[in-house]
């Protein structure tokens, strides 16, 4: 993007001193430290949490931290703080033994050859991750099998064609068959392109143990540029690495925890979204009326891969639809998702059809 002189000097002299406070976390009598968390735009909201360093941004959407976009250096600077006291590891194999009952289950949506390389590299991540028993289901939903040959070993794996070829990717059809399959307390639903701190499932189920049944720990999101894809993919720490964009207030997207039996009663995803987009800020909007935990204190990495026609495309249609479902109150939403049996491998639920019951 380019910027305006006016825009520049803005950044200069509102956005920069406030990256250098946090950043540098100073500390000056009678006033508090800093710290990178509370990084934001200019005009944003911060709500602190009850406990710790995480903060939530008021505002239902996504946002681009501007700073970081005038001026590149300020993401990477950004990042190199968070990821060294969060790194991210990656590890080829799972920690602990695959025969212990995990507490936590990622779940995995996929499809497409050319997003494999990513998926391994987010199945490394996960594989690192320390001080929890956890296990990984992956859903392939493909008219053919890819994926399912080249997953590690510890990696459960669950093939589901379309009941019709034509029909795009369904990712919360995904997500919640991959819920079903999960032996895990809580359930975090994953992108296939995400990078989270060694620490991040131990850092969810301190907050699940305080009752809290949906957690996003999400403060920042690094999105990493094409010129990181092949050292990221190799295994080269990111730190150093080109951002497209640093983003805030990523709520149900990328990576959000779920207690299991809060899932479902909140009747998962809802399926009648047929793409990519809007059914994680649906879902979110009904989780609200369960114990939230909305304050984020952790950074993680997106890796980078083209945009995909087809996602753009069914994108325009899903947000439609999001705007008509969120007219609906959320309790009334709830009641009706959680009478359709969703997460079954045959395909979509869009209707009741008791014939297609597969309790929890």
């Amino acid at each position: 993007m380019r910027f305006t002189l006016r825009q520049k000097l803005g950044a200069v002299l509102i956005d920069w001193p406030r990256y250098e406070w946090n950043l540098r976390e100073l500390a000056l009598p009678g006033r508090p430290s800093g710290h990178w968390t509370r990084i934001a735009n200019r005009d944003d909201e911060l709500l602190a949490a009850p406990r710790g360093n995480g903060v939530d941004r008021v505002g239902r959407w996504t946002s681009r931290l501007h700073g970081c976009a005038v001026f590149p250096s300020l993401g990477r600077r950004l990042m190199r703080r968070s990821l060294a006291e969060w790194p991210i590891e990656l590890s080829p194999e799972l920690a602990g033994s695959e025969t212990e009952e995990p507490d936590i289950t990622f779940v995995i949506g996929h499809r497409g050859i050319d997003r494999i390389p990513h998926l391994l590299t987010t199945l490394r991540s996960i594989a690192a991750q320390s001080d929890a028993r956890i296990e990984c289901v992956v859903v392939e939903q493909s008219e053919r099998a890819e994926a399912g040959a080249l997953l590690p070993d510890w990696v459960r794996y669950l093939h589901t064609p379309p009941p019709v070829a034509a029909l795009p990717y369904v990712r919360a059809w995904a997500l919640n068959t991959g819920a079903r399959l999960a032996r895990g307390r809580l359930l975090v639903f994953h992108d296939g392109d995400m990078l989270m701190p060694r620490r991040y499932a131990a850092e969810l189920l301190t907050a699940h143990g305080l009752g809290f049944e949906v957690i996003n720990l999400k403060r920042f999101v690094f999105y990493l540029a094409e010129e990181t894809k092949a050292a990221l993919l190799d295994g080269v720490p990111a730190e150093s690495g080109k951002l497209d964009a640093v983003v805030q207030n990523l709520q149900a997207g990328g990576s959000v925890a779920v207690d299991r039996e809060a899932f479902f009663e909140l009747g998962g995803f809802d399926e009648m979204f047929v793409g990519w987009g809007g059914e994680d800020d649906e879902f979110w909007d009904r989780a609200r009326t369960r114990r939230l935990w909305p304050w984020g204190h952790l950074p993680c990495v997106h890796l980078w891969h083209r945009a995909q026609p087809e996602k753009v495309r069914r994108e325009r249609s899903t947000a439609a639809r999001l705007e008509d479902r969120l007219r609906v109150p959320a309790e009334t939403r709830i009641r009706e998702l959680s009478t359709r049996h969703f997460g079954i491998p045959a395909g979509p639920a869009s209707s009741p059809s008791p014939s297609r019951m597969d309790s929890p």
